[in-house]
């Protein structure tokens, strides 16, 4: 009873929240843009506050927006299909054949081998492998080959949380390493093509955010580390040799890895090959249930696949429609257009704060399409480095740490079940507030030389 007495609460005071947050917003925007961010609130409070199971929030769009007259049913249930999700499908079933074949152990055993045995050691060692893997792979790839083995190093839960955030953290900071590593990254040198302004070089452009991701990488490691430095990190089992069913879990993972490296393009030496990458990882994680693997079986595994990850993903990417569709996303970078006033760092630091906190609660790259136009627009009409402040806003796009909607490797760290909301908005605000200082202070005073 007292168990019910709470959830009802908290369920109140996601409504409260909601509705301040509507009559607020009326201030400033229409009443169904007022209504779109009013039931963002209610979702984010119900996720943070966990007064509903995840997958029960997560479904909540498709009668929120119709019934508030945001966007139709079809609309919104169409996200919850969306190419992603299937990626995600394939890359579980992938981490699931490494649970169940204890692949994971001998991974594990060798990784143990290479790195310091201590939490800030493997903390960092976990977040610079997926930042480099980040780079020329998806952070979505990369947090789904990287997570299974992240949570069975060790059996402490307080580690576990943070060797599954520091892999999604690392895949999110490291993306923005190359062009290539991230769809933001990619928008933006098409934008500039567009506008027939010179591109950045692939070289050139991995020195200019080299120092941001080493920082970035840096504070990742000891903000995760901090409070963990006396617990012991202990091998369980040293696995020397693979049986017959590892073997065929690694060949396929091999496998796998090494058509995504050839699938990736790497302008202008090689354009890539030009499959899905959500199809890709489909079919691998299918194979799995095919002779001659057979590793998994539909009616006993199917049932580890977190569902609940997938709803709140179509979430996600039903809050990102419904943003361009109210046209709440234009009305956001309108406001941009008044600030022209300000000076050209001022005028950084709200770029930079717009597009990281609104990032948070929609797709980088829904949102990142609908901005740089604008952002170049003000630019110009500023008279300042219109490549500078374009730069800053795709790398921003990419920072969003605290919310499990705000970037695949976020929702799949909470897919684990290690991490829950509290503590992904607990360090996510900090790195979140960190990459802003790190990103304006290292545009001002590196990327306008370099660009200018």
């Amino acid at each position: 009873m007292k168990q019910y007495k709470t959830e009802l609460f908290k369920i109140f005071v996601a409504l409260f929240i909601g509705l301040c947050i509507y009559f607020i917003a009326l201030t400033l925007f229409n009443d169904i843009q007022s209504r779109l961010l009013g039931a963002i609130a209610f979702l984010v409070t119900l996720w943070t506050n966990e007064a509903l199971p995840l997958g029960a929030t997560s479904l909540l769009p498709i009668v929120l927006f119709p019934a508030l007259g945001i966007i139709t049913t079809k609309m919104t249930t169409v996200n919850y299909g969306h190419p992603i999700i299937y990626l995600f499908l394939g890359g579980f079933f992938l981490a699931i054949a490494v649970e169940k074949r204890r692949l994971h152990v001998f991974i594990a055993d060798k990784i143990l081998g290479l790195f310091p045995s201590t939490p800030r050691g493997m903390i960092f060692s976990l977040a610079l492998t997926s930042a480099l893997l980040s780079s020329i792979l998806s952070n979505t790839t990369t947090t789904l080959l990287l997570i299974s083995i992240a949570i069975f190093i060790t059996k402490n839960v307080k580690l576990k949380m943070r060797f599954a955030l520091a892999i999604a953290y690392g895949a999110s900071v490291g993306g923005i390493l190359t062009p290539i590593g991230t769809p933001p990254n990619l928008i933006l040198l098409g934008i500039m093509q567009e506008h027939n302004m010179s591109l950045i070089p692939f070289f050139q452009w991995m020195w200019m955010v080299a120092p941001l991701v080493f920082l970035m990488l840096v504070s990742v490691s000891f903000l995760l580390g901090i409070g963990v430095s006396d617990i012991k990190i202990d091998k369980d089992v040293n696995v020397h040799i693979l049986d017959n069913a590892q073997k065929k879990v690694f060949l396929l993972l091999g496998s796998l890895i090494l058509l995504l490296l050839v699938n990736a393009p790497m302008k202008p030496f090689w354009n890539g090959l030009g499959l899905s990458e959500s199809g890709i990882l489909l079919f691998f994680g299918l194979l799995l249930f095919m002779p001659p693997f057979k590793i998994l079986e539909w009616n006993e595994d199917s049932k580890k696949v977190p569902f609940s990850i997938m709803f709140l993903f179509g979430a996600g990417f039903s809050i990102a429609k419904a943003f361009s569709q109210t046209g709440l996303a234009d009305e956001l970078a309108s406001y941009l257009l008044h600030m022209t006033t300000f000076t050209p760092i001022l005028l950084l630091l709200s770029v930079a704060v717009l597009i990281t906190f609104t990032t948070e609660i929609t797709s980088n790259t829904a949102l990142i399409s609908i901005m740089l136009p604008v952002i170049y627009s003000v630019a110009e009409q500023s008279g300042i480095n219109t490549t500078l402040f374009m730069m800053v806003a795709t790398v921003c796009a990419s920072y969003a740490f605290m919310l499990p909607i705000a970037t695949p490797p976020n929702a799949i760290a909470m897919s684990s079940g290690v991490v829950n909301v509290k503590d992904m908005i607990r360090y996510g605000i900090v790195l979140n507030l960190l990459g802003i200082f790190f990103i304006v202070v290292i545009a001002e005073f590196f990327w306008k030389g370099v660009l200018s």
